[in-house]
């Protein structure tokens, strides 16, 4: 992640917006377990096959995971991001 984008991030944190990252971690949450925005909310979701940067794991209020059954480690980044924020909407 480029500097600018985590400086920008942190700003994002300190003006009160929730971060949330979709990654997997050990203190992540399962997509099913993230509750509807209530506040300004910025999501982060790395790269396909590196993940969110360690400079920005560091700036999450919350990881998110997905689940995925089957032989994939993953989703495609597009996916995982429409899920999150249909999660987010309180649509689901």
């Amino acid at each position: 992640m480029e500097r600018d984008a985590t400086a920008w991030l942190q700003r994002q944190r300190e003006v009160g917006s929730a971060i949330v990252g979709v990654e997997l971690t050990e203190e992540s949450i399962r997509l099913a377990g993230l509750a509807p925005a209530r506040t300004r909310t910025v999501v982060v979701l790395g790269h396909e096959q590196t993940g969110i940067p360690p400079e920005a794991l560091d700036l999450l209020g919350v990881a998110v995971e997905i689940p995925v059954i089957g032989h994939g480690a993953s989703l495609n980044v597009a996916v995982a991001g429409s899920l999150v924020l249909y999660r987010l909407a309180g649509l689901s």
